[in-house]
């Protein structure tokens, strides 16, 4: 087999299988079909395959050739893509989007962002991961990430950043939790015996958080999801994201509890956009930060939920 194979001689074979014969072929590439012909003795014997049964009136594929088929659309695909990539980072799209989110980002709004992407995007690779707290920012300082989706609570000095959406934070504990029980507005004194589920960053005692810790007694946890169930686990409370414990809150496997040093709607996280100063945001992490805020602020739209007010034996 010699290595003479053509794209146009693989462009041939597909035409001849979808039109059915060499003579549609030849009219549907617009050549003589004589140039068809010779097209396919080539590529055969480049090959060294019979890929026609030409015993017939009309050739058919033989078993080879069916094979070859396949490996012809499959390779032709992948020149399309690199035609479509060239062409793309020649008007400049980036090759790849490198995204860091913050625990708090609402996943429902990750999973429509991703399905929008890939139609809008198909050759940009996405690379997607999660941190905690300003374990997003010294990500995108470093240079790991090129654009970063961080809680005021985490955001650090030396970034640009945009505004995308507020997350409101709600006080939760289990039904059974002794806290639960309490109507109202709950004294500090009432903290001091119950256990808090506090979200810490890796390798530290504290976080940015601690501004919101009641109770003496801290269990401290790497992620929002084993926060909340600890919490629903009655094994403490603590203070989640009303997107994450919203489904939680109608079935009544978490209920609102109200400290009484805290406001009603006292804690709320402002998500932002971050990215370096010197850094130049392509059409892809232009198209990737419009979506964000738009979808996060869809998903974070704060619902109707009052703290739970129990009835009296």
């Amino acid at each position: 087999m010699s290595d003479a194979v053509t794209l146009d001689q693989l462009r041939a074979l597909v035409a001849v299988a979808d039109a059915g014969s060499f003579s549609s072929a030849a009219r549907r590439l617009r050549r003589v079909q004589s140039a068809v012909s010779t097209a396919m003795a080539n590529l055969e014997a480049a090959l060294g395959v019979p890929i026609w049964d030409r015993s017939k009136k009309v050739a058919t594929l033989t078993d080879a050739g069916r094979a070859v088929l396949g490996a012809a659309r499959r390779v032709l695909a992948e020149v399309d893509g690199l035609q479509r990539l060239t062409a793309s980072m020649a008007s400049g799209l980036e090759t790849v989007v490198s995204l860091c989110l913050d625990a708090f980002f609402p996943l429902p709004a990750l999973s429509a962002l991703c399905a929008a992407f890939a139609q809008q995007f198909p050759e940009v690779e996405l690379r997607l991961e999660h941190r905690v707290l300003s374990g997003v920012s010294e990500r995108v300082l470093a240079g790991e990430a090129t654009l970063g989706v961080v809680s005021s609570a985490g955001l650090l000095p030396g970034l640009e950043a945009r505004s995308l959406a507020s997350i409101r934070m709600l006080p939760v504990a289990a039904p059974g939790h002794p806290l639960a029980a309490i109507e109202g507005p709950i004294a500090s004194a009432h903290f001091t015996r119950e256990i808090q589920i506090v979200l810490s960053e890796a390798g530290g005692a504290s976080s940015p958080a601690d501004h919101g810790v009641l109770s003496p007694r801290t269990w401290r946890v790497g992620d929002l999801h084993t926060k909340r169930e600890l919490c629903q686990a009655g094994l403490g409370w603590g203070n989640l994201p009303e997107h994450l414990v919203r489904d939680d809150l109608r079935a009544g496997k978490l209920v609102r509890i109200q400290p009484e040093a805290w406001g009603v709607d006292e804690h709320v996280l402002h998500l932002s956009a971050v990215y370096r100063s010197n850094s130049s945001l392509g059409p892809a992490h232009r198209w990737v930060t419009a979506q964000l805020g738009q979808l996060c602020a869809r998903e974070a739209e704060p619902a109707a939920v009052s703290p739970r007010q129990p009835q009296r034996a």
